[in-house]
């Protein structure tokens, strides 16, 4: 079993080596071994010297993705493309607020706290109520848009609302639904966006205090909150399936040292798709990997995912 070192005993490598480790994607495997090893990180802070070794992989690390980002740079212009920095932006995930300094081309890249990608919000703190915030809104522009002419447009079947409904609203308001750690205010929000789009195909309003779980059964819909579960558990299937190497699956299996800060600490979504799992399915943390692992049995168990009670 490897032992963790001390950060003095890593090696900076040459800018010709690390020109070689990026030329064959190396790099990432060194970054996994020394920040996410097998029984943790195969390096550790010795006592007494912290802040200069944390220095040093601080300087290890801006040194490694420099050279890394010249390699792309070089290959870009060898394409005959050529990177644009008034688009560029660097970003640092971290919980408080940290300066970095990136510099492309010699002009300094602007450091932002967030940042959209494929529509997907990534924030510098790491929280997700932004994100589904804005999932949020862009479900309802699309019910804004659809109003007169699909939501209360009396000539149109309701089994063709419902189609819609299924084709465009659902998946705008849960695109990335499988990462979401959804607490109880998060599952506030996903029903409140989803009755607001079922109760007025069902022609009906807060004002006749009607369940939504009998508009729901009026309309043979299922639970919002159940798909987004469903998916959840599916995500983690797929995690358990990816061979050694897949990036996801290395990330997902990664056990990252250090103190959380004061307060009450975030969930983790390892912890809370874990605890989904058993509360929903019967299968304990420490056999989830091993049920999760047969493909037909967990299928068969994911279509058999009862609602929580009281829903709806």
């Amino acid at each position: 079993m490897p032992q963790p070192q001390p950060l003095d005993a890593v090696p900076v490598p040459s800018p010709e080596k690390w020109e070689g480790c990026v030329r064959k994607g190396i790099w990432r495997k060194i970054f996994a071994k020394l920040l996410c090893g097998p029984v943790g990180p195969l390096w550790r802070p010795r006592t007494g010297s912290s802040r200069k070794q944390l220095l040093m992989l601080s300087c290890w690390l801006l040194q490694a993705w420099t050279y890394s980002m010249h390699w792309g740079i070089l290959q870009c212009e060898a394409a005959g493309m050529r990177v644009s920095t008034s688009k560029s932006e660097a970003m640092v995930l971290d919980q408080k607020k940290v300066a970095c300094t990136q510099q492309v081309g010699g002009e300094v890249l602007p450091q932002v706290e967030e940042f959209k990608y494929l529509r997907v919000l990534f924030m510098s703190e790491g929280r997700m109520d932004r994100k589904i915030d804005r999932r949020i809104g862009a479900a309802a522009a699309v019910m804004r848009s659809m109003y007169r002419l699909v939501v209360v447009k009396k000539e149109l079947s309701r089994k063709a609302k419902f189609l819609i409904y299924q084709s465009i609203y659902v998946p705008t308001l849960t695109y990335g639904h499988e990462l979401w750690v959804m607490t109880e205010r998060v599952r506030s929000w996903i029903q409140a966006a989803e009755m607001s789009f079922l109760h007025r195909v069902a022609g009906r309003s807060l004002r006749d205090r009607v369940r939504s779980s009998v508009t729901r059964e009026k309309l043979g819909v299922e639970l919002l909150l159940l798909h987004i579960e469903r998916g959840q558990l599916r995500w983690l299937g797929h995690l358990f399936w990816m061979p050694p190497g897949c990036l996801p699956g290395e990330v997902f299996r990664a056990c990252p040292t250090g103190k959380r800060p004061r307060g009450r600490p975030r969930t983790r979504w390892r912890d809370y798709v874990s605890r989904l799992a058993w509360e929903h399915l019967g299968v304990p943390p420490e056999e989830l990997e091993e049920v999760s692992g047969e493909r037909e049995v967990w299928a068969s168990l994911l279509r058999l995912l009862p609602p929580r009670p009281g829903s709806g």
